[in-house]
């Protein structure tokens, strides 16, 4: 195969290169991962804006928007205005809605393209995005727990789907 032992010593260098930037490389994609799994940080402050620019004006209250998913229960654009009660403590990528009965709304980001701070927490905010009235199968929901760190009993809880609101945000303002 090798004429020479000149031969087989010339691959060492560039063996040991690549062996190198095999390393670097690596390590990067671990850092990215690792800072990649945190919600953004940030006070969630008046005026913050996630994902795609929204104004408030034009928004409806959340309650007004179940009214007409219940009358149209796809609404490809809407844009409203509620109360942040829960954040996905892993990445920011999805939000729990206040709603007048008790129950809550979902929202995710459209894309997974943007998440929100945990200091969004309490807020209120206005969501541009579609709405539809959706099943939420078993998994998803446990999905959920798991991220927003139920116990083991909660997350086994959960046997049956649940039919909720359900936004894809395209861009969401913190209005106070």
């Amino acid at each position: 195969m090798f004429r020479s032992i000149e031969g087989v010593l010339s691959l060492l260098p560039v063996k040991h290169i690549m062996m190198n930037k095999l390393f670097f490389a690596t390590i990067a994609l671990l850092v990215s991962f690792t800072s990649y799994a945190q919600p953004p940080a940030g006070n969630a402050d008046k005026g913050d804006n996630y994902g795609s620019k929204v104004k408030a004006k034009g928004a409806i209250p959340l309650a007004e928007l179940v009214s007409q998913l219940e009358k149209e229960p796809n609404l490809p654009e809407a844009k409203i205005s509620a109360k942040i009660v829960e954040v996905c403590p892993n990445k920011g990528c999805w939000l729990k809605l206040e709603l007048p009965d008790g129950k809550q709304a979902t929202v995710k980001m459209k894309d997974y393209g943007f998440f929100v701070p945990l200091a969004a927490k309490g807020k209120t905010v206005v969501i541009d995005g579609q709405a539809a009235m959706k099943t939420v199968s078993v998994k998803e929901l446990r999905h959920f727990a798991e991220d927003a760190k139920k116990s083991k009993a909660e997350i086994d809880a959960i046997t049956q789907p649940k039919t909720e609101v359900n936004i894809l945000a395209k861009g969401i303002v913190v209005v106070n």
